[in-house]
């Protein structure tokens, strides 16, 4: 009795820390081992490069290591996976530390610290039963909602609120290409409340 109380503990305290699978809920394959993302904002019918990103992944398709760069290869941001926690460093500021608790009701709190425990952010990620995105709700900075809409199991839209449930924008998203496996090669997503238009390409090194 006394080990299967000690096993529940156990279980309870490792489901409070596991996030979900980044690959699952950006609705990507299994079989990635690594994604570059480069992301450009379009003005007058020209791309013009904002930000890169490269991520690389455990077995199990969470985020091991993540590195941001702007448009001209300056460090944005750094991430890695430790046992408990995500620590977030930047060019300057102090790092963040994320830890991730699962909730009840397909969801999962994500909060970030610095080492001195000051919050920093934090965000509650609502998951459909497919284990996609279903919201997020910020309730630290913004306090804005982000509630994802899907065709076929394919992201469509974004419906941006703020805490007073009005309306601060709809992000249009449309996969423009696939490669082979069905992973989107180029995303566009058009802001309404602005106009702008921006053009992710992924380019995806698998097992």
């Amino acid at each position: 009795m006394e080990k299967l109380l000690l096993f529940c503990l156990f279980f309870c305290i490792l489901q409070s820390c596991v996030s979900k699978q980044y690959l699952k809920k950006h609705g990507f394959s299994d079989d990635i081992k690594s994604i570059r993302e480069e992301v450009y904002i379009v003005e007058n019918n020209q791309k013009k490069i904002l930000q890169t990103k490269t991520l690389k992944f455990t077995k199990n398709g969470r985020v091991k290591t993540s590195k941001t760069l702007d448009s001209l290869g300056n460090l944005i941001e750094k991430t890695e996976k430790r046992l408990w926690f995500e620590k977030r460093s930047y060019p300057n500021k102090l790092p963040y530390y994320c830890k991730t608790r699962w909730k009840p009701k397909q969801r999962e709190r994500i909060s970030c610290y610095t080492q001195k425990q000051y919050k920093q952010n934090e965000i509650i990620v609502h998951y459909t039963q497919n284990d996609m995105i279903d919201k997020i709700v910020d309730n630290f900075s913004t306090s804005y909602t982000h509630q994802y809409q899907y065709t076929n199991s394919e992201l469509t839209k974004i419906v941006v609120t703020d805490k007073d449930n009005n309306l601060v924008d709809i992000i249009k998203v449309e996969c423009i290409s696939k490669d082979s496996k069905g992973n989107c090669l180029e995303q566009k997503k058009k802001y309404s409340s602005s106009g702008t238009i921006w053009i992710t390409s992924f380019t995806f090194t698998y097992k």
